[in-house]
């Protein structure tokens, strides 16, 4: 059965997205766990992000959606956390390939260069993507650095 919990969070240049979004799923029957931003006043993307990828890390949460302006600095500091894999994605086919080929767990959106239908379309295929394995699953192994360093006696 298809786990119905999803994250979000957003700094304030998503902030409009993710309160659409937030609509949208729960719409869907997902059980939506925002962690802000709260309203539009300017916020530091980090301040949402880290407790974010904390939830997905700890298995909290299996997936979630993230936003910023360009969907740059909020996948940044997302990707500092070792089990996350967030992709930027600003068309649905990214977003199918994210799962499909990266197993990614988060989906970050570039609130400023699409629009809701487009984020909608991103985040369908999110949603619905399954991780394909096989030689994918040998390339996601080595994306954390620690077990990379291992595999190649540098640590």
């Amino acid at each position: 059965m298809e786990d119905k919990k999803i994250g979000i969070a957003s700094d304030h240049a998503g902030y409009e997205m993710k309160e659409f979004l937030v609509g949208y799923l729960d719409g869907l029957g997902y059980d939506v766990h925002d962690f802000g931003t709260d309203s539009p006043e300017s916020i530091d993307y980090a301040d949402v992000a880290h407790p974010l990828a904390c939830a997905v890390e700890s298995g909290e949460l299996p997936r979630a959606i993230a936003l910023c302006g360009s969907a740059n600095g909020i996948s940044i500091t997302l990707n500092k956390h070792k089990g996350i894999r967030a992709a930027i994605c600003w068309e649905p086919e990214l977003a199918a390939l994210a799962r499909q080929h990266n197993d990614a767990n988060i989906c970050s959106l570039p609130a400023r260069f699409i629009d809701n239908s487009t984020a909608t379309a991103i985040v369908d295929e999110f949603l619905k993507g399954e991780f394909e394995g096989g030689r994918h699953a040998t390339r996601v192994a080595k994306i954390p650095v620690d077990a990379w360093c291992e595999a190649q006696g540098k640590k």
